[in-house]
């Protein structure tokens, strides 16, 4: 199979399918089109994935196709945006049709979920890799930004955390789960955590009113709450009793939970910061959401429960080029 009909047997119909009203001119010209609204930002981002680094060699081709797409698209709802279109640049080792008709499936349910249309892309040959573009507007001047946390705020976040982190665990023998394994349920929960991550893109949105600064959870809560603080220029306090972890997690890692809440990635949850006064009149199915983990203090630093200082270093996350020892 050739590129230009790789395009279009598998591509062209994701653009047809979840069509952009903001998309004016999608695949198969020189460049995009997108028409942004008067008194719009456009706000956009990338992000790349490396087959044996960001997901394991051999997995399954729709898990990838919807992954690939719901960790950029987390990206917008850090921001608070609406999202509009993206541009996919996929290279393949080879034109493999079975492979390549799973993929397009996962990318477009994913698409079509999280109301994106494919504008355009790019296809090439060598080692999988897969970049992703995600555009998105907000109202001018309206995006959510990391820097904007003050002392005083309370740190929130949503869902649950952890569970995609220990579902590296069990990824090498998923397929050999046994039904009567009492913690196989437990183990295909968070596997499917890994596998479908839901950007949190309506409650993004929402935030947009409340919210002074807000992250995505892709690297660990500490690292990513981290970014926050120093681009704010402030610190903060986290109440370890206080971190969401679900049921299944605590099942199968027991006091080790938050740990994997506090230091594992791919949860592609929320965290923002809010004044308590913000807090106060924010509507009950908001607040049901989110989690009061700590707040947000003058002093630089993250403290955890009030005595462990927890070094920018220390809360580091995934870093492609650190060396490991």
């Amino acid at each position: 199979m050739g590129e230009f009909e790789l395009i279009r047997q598998y591509f062209m119909p994701l653009a047809r399918l979840h069509g952009s009203s903001s998309v004016i001119v999608g695949p198969g010209d020189d460049c995009a089109v997108q028409r942004v609204p008067p008194g719009s930002d456009l706000v956009f981002s990338i992000d790349t994935l490396v087959e044996g680094v960001h997901f394991p060699v051999g997995y399954r081709p729709d898990y990838l196709g919807w992954r690939t797409l719901a960790v950029a698209a987390s990206d917008l709802a850090a921001m608070g945006a609406e999202p509009s279109c993206f541009t996919l640049a996929l290279t393949l080792p080879e034109a493999d049709e079975l492979w390549l008709r799973d993929f397009s499936l996962g990318l477009g349910n994913a698409a079509e979920s999280f109301g994106l249309t494919l504008a355009g892309g790019d296809t090439t040959r060598g080692p999988l890799t897969l970049s992703v573009q995600v555009h998105g507007v907000v109202e001018q001047g309206g995006a959510i930004r990391r820097s904007g946390a003050r002392a005083g705020d309370l740190v929130v976040v949503s869902g649950s955390l952890g569970d995609a982190g220990a579902a590296l665990d069990y990824l090498p023998a998923q397929e050999d789960l046994d039904a009567d394994d009492s913690a196989a349920a437990d183990k295909q929960f968070v596997l499917e955590r890994y596998h479908h991550p839901q950007p949190r893109l309506d409650l993004g949105k929402a935030l947009r009113q409340f919210a002074t600064a807000a992250i995505d959870v892709s690297d660990g809560l500490l690292a990513d709450l981290n970014h926050i603080l120093e681009a704010s220029n402030v610190g903060a306090s986290i109440e370890l009793a206080r971190i969401p972890v679900s049921p299944a997690l605590v099942r199968l890692k027991g006091s080790a939970a938050t740990d994997y809440a506090l230091h594992s990635g791919d949860d592609y949850e929320l965290c923002a910061t809010i004044s308590e006064a913000s807090w106060v009149g924010a509507p009950a199915w908001l607040k049901q959401q989110l989690t009061v983990v700590g707040e947000i203090e003058p002093v630089s630093g993250l403290r955890l429960d009030g005595s462990a200082v927890v070094s920018g270093s220390e809360a580091t996350g995934f870093d492609h080029f650190r060396r490991k020892a």
